[in-house]
């Protein structure tokens, strides 16, 4: 990697890693992410032009010896604390795009936690939160 990443890259890293961790990226995974860098404040200002070739930087960086600890370091080494929250909650919203979360997926979320020092509380209210908003009638 040449240049360091922005935050907005950081957390478009982080949801390219929860849609990839089970090795397939479904259109349902994609449109969310797609979705979420739409609808969120905190993607205001990241250029949509770039989305194609941050999730191929991250797709490269994971496809090496040791990929997924080099995206979370990176991950975690670029975000201001403040969003780490906000990392694991993106990560948990296209984990939970398809309706179900598979153990790769639950493994990357305790991953993702632990890396970035998040207390289980917050977690567990992030989850739930997804739990109540992809609930079926």
């Amino acid at each position: 990697m040449n240049k360091p990443l922005s935050a907005h890259e950081a957390l478009i890293y982080v949801m390219v890693l929860a849609s990839a961790v089970d090795r397939t990226m479904n259109d349902r995974e994609l449109s969310r992410i797609g979705e979420l860098i739409h609808a969120l404040p905190v993607f205001r200002g990241f250029d949509d032009e770039k989305l194609i070739s941050v999730s191929r930087d991250c797709a490269k960086l994971l496809s090496g010896s040791e990929g997924l600890d080099i995206v979370l370091e990176t991950v975690r080494d670029t975000l201001p604390a403040r969003l780490y929250d906000t990392a694991y909650a993106l990560a948990v919203e296209v984990a939970s795009a398809d309706l179900s979360v598979k153990a790769e997926e639950l493994r990357l979320l305790s991953l993702l936690r632990d890396r970035l020092g998040l207390d289980k509380l917050t977690c567990a209210a992030i989850e739930r939160s997804a739990i109540a908003r992809y609930r079926k009638a």
